[in-house]
């Protein structure tokens, strides 16, 4: 105890280059928490979009997410239904799960007739209220809710929703009401119409021909024509209803996403085949059943002798890893950028403690006190300047966590189109306040060791002399 005392005193002899020291060490310890809370947040609203969308897992015919992903339709899980039963009704995972739902990936040609326009499109099939559902996980309270209710119901299939750009594309912004919506110029208009006109398929005349009872066109609700390949390689045609737009985060997304009711996009692929589905989703209320989840899957396959894979979320998002990746990484540079700032500022203010003091560092010397004794002294006062640091640094960080997250900042998440508030997850992280307090004591007394090995070699008699 008395060694503290005598040590703090030491350490503030010279105010001045004692409050620099601490200031340093204070405003690294703040930077490194804010950023490191900034990232955790980053890291709970990316992998919450994820989710979001495409569940914790999904569950997919073996071989599916290598090579089927051209051609849905051909790897479609065959009697899908008694696997998503298989799914549901298990304990383990009834216990742990949220949404257990079907989809059905799609791809084809999206037309308006009337407007002579038509293009390629990729799309999900699935049922509105799991997506709903779906839509609604936010284990870590990020402020992402999620998309608003799509407004599907289950049981009618000839609604559905769009991206904005593929409206756009499509001429369809005036009758949905689209604010901000280019109107495309006149040589834009009449390489549409020439491409339309020299098309060795009239896809209008096929819309007519083959569309279903069920999509019946109306004045209010605009609609398009959707053609795709069945799985059995015949065209097939049906009606949509756009219901709903709603903004994609990647502009190749939106300019080609049409999502429907599972439904109406098996009666596509299919036709009056078997219907199938591409995959099952499963989302759990907590991601750290992710382990238990899999497990318990992979039993019920190989149970069961069902010939499925499955993938994650971060499989199914890869620029999730790519997001975290690319943030621990500038983590990590800055924290080491603030280390080597703090070393020697340490070393700089312990070495010229050690030059002040040389005089003293003989008497002790001579008094007795052996090297050792006099490494420690130096080496306490340089983590008791690392102690004092980090704990004001932590409190600093707390304040600037609690402004932050009382104002009205707001940003927008990689992989969503909707900005949302700006938080710093400054509570419940232990591990990240226990490694930086840590670290920087390490740190610290690191920085001090040169300089107490340099006064512990002192002569006794040549510090004696020094004036």
């Amino acid at each position: 105890m008395l060694t503290l005392k005598i040590a703090f005193r030491n350490i503030f002899r010279n105010t001045r280059r004692s409050v620099t020291t601490l200031s340093t060490i204070a405003v690294g310890a703040a930077a490194v928490l804010v950023f490191g809370a900034y990232i955790t947040y980053i890291e709970y609203g990316v992998q919450t979009g994820a989710v979001q969308r495409t569940g914790h897992f999904q569950v997919f015919r073996n071989g599916y997410f290598t090579f089927g992903t051209a051609a849905p339709a051909s790897w479609g899980i065959d009697n899908y239904g008694s696997v998503l039963r298989l799914i549901q009704e298990d304990p383990v995972l009834k216990s742990i799960s949220a949404v257990v739902t079907p989809v059905q990936s799609l791809s084809g040609i999206v037309g308006n007739f009337d407007n002579n326009t038509s293009k390629t499109f990729f799309g999900t099939g699935f049922v509105p209220s799991a997506r709903d559902r779906m839509k609604q996980w936010n284990e870590y309270g990020t402020g992402s809710q999620g998309l608003k209710r799509s407004g599907l119901k289950d049981s009618d299939l000839s609604r559905g929703i769009t991206g904005a750009g593929l409206v756009r594309i499509l001429g369809l912004c005036d009758r949905l009401h689209l604010d901000n919506c280019p109107i495309p110029p006149p040589a834009a208009e009449s390489a549409v119409t020439a491409a339309a006109a020299v098309s060795p398929v009239d896809l209008g005349e096929l819309a007519k021909r083959d569309a279903s009872p069920i999509s019946l066109r109306s004045d209010s609700d605009p609609t398009v024509d959707l053609l795709a390949a069945t799985a059995g390689g015949a065209p097939n045609v049906v009606t949509l209803q756009i219901a709903r737009v709603e903004l994609q985060p990647l502009k190749e997304l939106d300019d080609n996403y049409i999502g429907m009711n599972i439904g109406l996009a098996q009666n596509l692929v299919y036709g009056r085949g078997e219907h199938k589905a591409s995959g099952i989703v499963v989302q759990l209320r907590r991601t750290e059943d992710m382990k238990t989840a899999r497990a318990r899957l992979l039993s019920l396959f190989k149970e069961h002798g069902l010939d499925l894979e499955l993938r994650d979320f971060t499989e199914l998002n890869p620029q999730y890893n790519q997001i975290i990746g690319l943030f621990g990484s500038i983590f990590s540079f800055i924290s080491a950028i603030i280390a080597i700032v703090v070393l020697f500022t340490v070393t700089n203010a312990m070495g010229m403690s050690v030059i002040e003091r040389t005089g003293e560092i003989g008497t002790s010397r001579a008094m007795g006190v052996r090297r050792q004794g006099i490494r420690k002294q130096f080496l306490i006062e340089g983590s008791l300047l690392g102690v004092i640091g980090a704990t004001v640094g932590v409190a600093m960080a707390y304040v600037v966590a609690y402004a932050v997250n009382h104002s009205t900042l707001t940003w927008t998440p990689p992989g969503q189109a909707a900005p949302v508030p700006l938080r710093l997850y400054m509570t419940g992280a232990y591990s990240l306040l226990t490694l930086t307090w840590t670290g920087l004591l390490v740190v610290s007394a690191l920085a001090a060791l040169i300089p107490a090995n340099r006064a512990a070699r002192m002569t006794v008699v040549d510090a004696l002399r020094h004036v």
